[in-house]
C-alpha cells in the first residue's frame, strides 16, 4: 500500500470531491488499482496520472464520454496526452489574451467618449467553426478505411502530398510525404505523435511555391473554407494533382432520400444556400466527380454516417463532432432529436424507412472530385 494514495488523499491533492471520485470509478472512467485494508479506494502511480488526464480534459470542456473516448485510445500514451493538453490549454491561453486585449481597446474607446461597432463588439467573441466542434472529433470522427481507398487510390503515384484542412490528421496516407495545412489551434493540437508537419494557414493562401507537391488532397473540409472556390484554385496551383471529398449541393434528390435532412432538419437546406455548384468546384481544378458511396457501418461520423443507425443521432457526442447541428442553432437541433426520439420509440422511423435495412451503401451525395 505504500505506493497508493488513499481516496481522500487523492481528493485533496486534485481538488475534487470524494463523491466525484466514486462516481468516475462507477461509470468506469477511473477505477483505483486497489483497496485498503479497510475497504477503501487507493490510486496507483498509473490511476493518478489517468486522473490528471480526466481533469485536465474536463476542465477545457470536454463530455465524460469525450473523455473515456480520449484516454483508451490506444495509440495515444501520456506524452502524447500532454502534447495534447498543452495545445489546447495554449490555445485557450492566447483567446483569452485576445479578449483581454479587446476589451481593453473597448474600454479605452468608451473613456473617450466613442461606441464601437456592433461588429466590433462582436468580433472579440468570433471563432472559427472548428474551434467550436473540434474538441469533440476525437471520439467519433476517424478514418474510413474504404473511403480512404477511395482517396488514396485518386493520388494516384503522388510521393508528396499536402493535405489541406487537414484536422487531426485523418485519411493521411501513411506511405507518402504529407505535409498538412489547419488554420484551427484547436484541431493542430489535436493531431497525433508521429503526424505528418502541420502548418497554420487557410485554403485561399497557401504558403507554398507553384507546383510544390506532387498531389494536394481536402477531406471533409471543404464546406468549412470562406472561399472554396479560391481554396480549390490554390490547390491546383500547388500540386499537379487535386483529390477533394466533399458533397453535392445541387441535387435535391439525396437530400429527399436522406431521412434525416427529409423528415427532421429541412434547415440543411438553408445552409446550401449560396455554396458553389458541383460545377464550380469541379470547374475550379478541372477535373471530374465521382460519387462516394456511405456504407452502412461507416468508422467516421460525419453527418451522414449514420443513416442505418438512427439512434446515433440522439447521441450528444455524435452530434458534437458534426459541424451541421452547429450550424442550425440549438432549436432546431433539439427539435430533431426529439422528434426523432419519439418516431425511434414509436416505431415510425422503421416503418417510414424499413427499405434501408437491407442496404449496405447508400447514395446521399457525397461526391470525390479528381483532377
Amino acid at each position: 500500500m505504500d505506493e497508493h494514495l488513499t481516496v481522500g488523499r487523492v481528493a485533496e491533492l486534485a481538488g475534487v470531491s470524494v463523491r466525484t471520485l466514486h462516481h468516475y470509478d462507477e461509470i468506469g472512467l477511473l477505477e483505483p488499482s486497489t483497496r485498503t485494508a479497510a475497504g477503501h479506494r487507493a490510486y496507483s502511480v498509473g490511476d493518478v496520472e489517468r486522473l490528471r488526464e480526466v481533469l485536465a480534459y474536463r476542465r477545457l470542456g470536454f463530455g465524460l464520454r469525450e473523455i473515456a473516448d480520449l484516454v483508451d485510445d490506444p495509440a495515444t500514451d501520456a506524452v502524447a496526452h500532454l502534447c495534447r493538453l498543452r495545445g489546447l490549454l495554449m490555445d485557450q491561453r492566447d483567446r483569452a489574451a485576445a479578449m483581454v486585449t479587446a476589451i481593453d481597446r473597448e474600454l479605452e474607446a468608451r473613456a473617450m467618449g466613442i461606441r464601437t461597432t456592433p461588429e466590433e463588439q462582436l468580433r472579440v467573441f468570433g471563432t472559427q467553426l472548428y474551434d467550436v466542434i473540434g474538441s469533440a472529433y476525437p471520439a467519433t470522427r476517424r478514418t474510413e478505411p474504404r473511403i480512404a481507398a477511395r482517396i488514396w487510390d485518386a493520388l494516384g503515384d503522388a510521393r508528396t502530398v499536402l493535405n489541406v484542412g487537414a484536422g487531426t490528421g485523418s485519411y493521411e496516407p501513411p506511405d507518402r510525404d504529407v505535409t498538412a495545412v489547419e488554420p484551427s489551434a484547436v484541431m493542430r493540437a489535436q493531431r497525433p505523435p508521429g503526424a505528418a508537419q502541420c502548418v497554420a494557414a487557410a485554403a485561399e493562401s497557401l504558403p507554398f511555391e507553384d507546383q510544390s507537391f506532387d498531389a494536394a488532397m481536402a477531406v471533409s473540409t471543404v464546406h468549412h473554407w470562406p472561399d472554396p472556390v479560391a481554396g480549390l484554385r490554390e490547390m491546383q496551383r500547388v500540386a499537379r494533382r487535386v483529390v477533394v471529398f466533399t458533397y453535392d449541393a445541387d441535387d435535391t434528390g439525396w437530400r429527399e432520400r436522406f431521412w434525416l435532412t427529409r423528415d427532421y432538419l429541412p434547415e440543411f437546406a438553408d445552409l446550401l444556400v449560396g455554396w458553389p455548384s458541383l460545377a464550380d468546384l469541379t470547374g475550379a481544378i478541372g477535373g471530374r466527380a465521382e460519387p462516394v458511396l456511405v456504407p452502412w457501418d461507416c468508422a467516421d461520423g460525419f453527418f451522414e454516417a449514420y443513416w442505418r443507425r438512427p439512434e446515433a443521432y440522439l447521441d450528444e457526442h455524435v452530434r458534437r463532432a458534426v459541424s451541421v447541428w452547429t450550424r442550425v442553432g440549438p432549436q432546431a437541433e433539439q427539435r430533431a432529436v426529439s422528434t426523432l426520439r419519439e418516431d425511434l420509440s414509436s416505431g415510425r422511423w422503421a416503418e417510414r424507412n424499413r427499405d434501408l435495412v437491407a442496404l449496405d451503401t447508400a447514395e446521399l451525395g457525397l461526391r470525390l472530385l479528381v483532377a
